[in-house]
């Protein structure tokens, strides 16, 4: 047990920690990062994560939902680290990195898939705007490693000689695939890791409420009909976290189902536990007969000898 236990909630950060002898425990909540989204709060093994719905004011957006987490609950696992799509929650030991759940094998690494080719990169293309997140940063500089700090000065001539530095926060990215859809094709290619479906329940989708477009942190996933007085959904962008949903005034106006979530193989009770309260009851069971199945055929393996293909 600690020594001691200390809760702080600023205006830009949740941080509670645990005071050992020799061992610091923190958990960090990035305020700025963190969307209100479902994802930690389902997943977190002790049900230590809330998310409090913030009250609406007349004339203004609807507001993110509130993360807090409970003290006396949490164990620092590092399950919500590993789950958060926008990189949110950090888990550090004695001011270190640390991610139990992954050291001990009990959760997999989740799989960001996202490639990029800076020789595809045109010096023409408006890169500030390319992240709703603004997560990609471009540099230019000269043959010689000149910084170049006004592109728009150089003649064409000189553009061609530029060389590009491409600098990508992956670790915060959510896998919407807006900067691939927004540059030059193979500049950046991306793999969502998170995988499912969303639908706008017309009928019981309120006429002229923006609650979840207000809150959706993918700009270009939520957008109002040709009329503006309904919400529809272009799930190309959408990467499932649920911030719109937690906000939505109607329970059955959206419905989200999660079908999977890529990570590296693991077998673990663990994973499968949340991957249920994560992920549709189907596409959860088609996982664990998959791992069935490897499960078998890996027997059977080692009884033969050889690889079964």
């Amino acid at each position: 047990m600690p020594l001691r236990t200390v809760k702080t909630d600023l205006t830009d950060a949740l941080t509670l920690e645990w005071i050992l002898h020799v061992k610091n425990y923190k958990l960090t909540v990035d305020k700025k990062r963190c969307t209100g989204c479902q994802i930690c709060s389902l997943g977190c093994p002790k049900e230590a994560i809330r998310l409090d719905k913030q009250p609406r004011t007349a004339g203004e957006k609807a507001r993110k939902a509130k993360i807090d987490v409970d003290l006396t609950k949490c164990n620092f696992c590092g399950v919500c680290d590993v789950l958060c799509p926008y990189g949110a929650i950090r888990i550090t030991l004695n001011d270190k990195h640390a991610l139990p759940v992954i050291e001990k094998q009990s959760f997999p690494e989740l799989v960001r898939d996202i490639q990029v080719d800076a020789t595809k990169w045109s010096p023409d293309v408006e890169y500030e705007n390319v992240c709703p997140l603004d997560l990609i940063k471009a540099s230019w500089c000269t043959p010689d490693g000149k910084p170049i700090e006004n592109i728009n000065s150089l003649s064409d001539e000189e553009r061609k000689e530029l060389k590009i530095t491409i600098a990508l926060q992956k670790e915060y990215c959510p896998c919407c695939t807006i900067c691939e859809s927004r540059l030059p094709q193979g500049v950046i290619n991306v793999r969502k890791f998170v995988h499912g479906k969303i639908i706008v329940n017309s009928e019981k989708c309120p006429e002229n409420c923006r609650d979840c477009l207000d809150v959706c942190p993918i700009d270009g996933a939520l957008y109002l009909s040709d009329d503006g007085r309904k919400v529809r959904v272009n799930e190309a962008f959408c990467v499932y976290c649920g911030a719109c949903k937690v906000v939505c005034p109607v329970v059955e106006a959206l419905e989200l189902k999660r079908t999977g979530i890529s990570h590296v193989p693991l077998r673990s009770g663990t994973w499968n536990k949340a991957l249920e309260r994560l992920a549709s009851p189907v596409e959860v069971t088609k996982e664990l007969r998959a791992k069935g199945s490897e499960r078998a055929r890996d027997s059977v393996e080692k009884r033969l000898g050889y690889k079964v293909k």
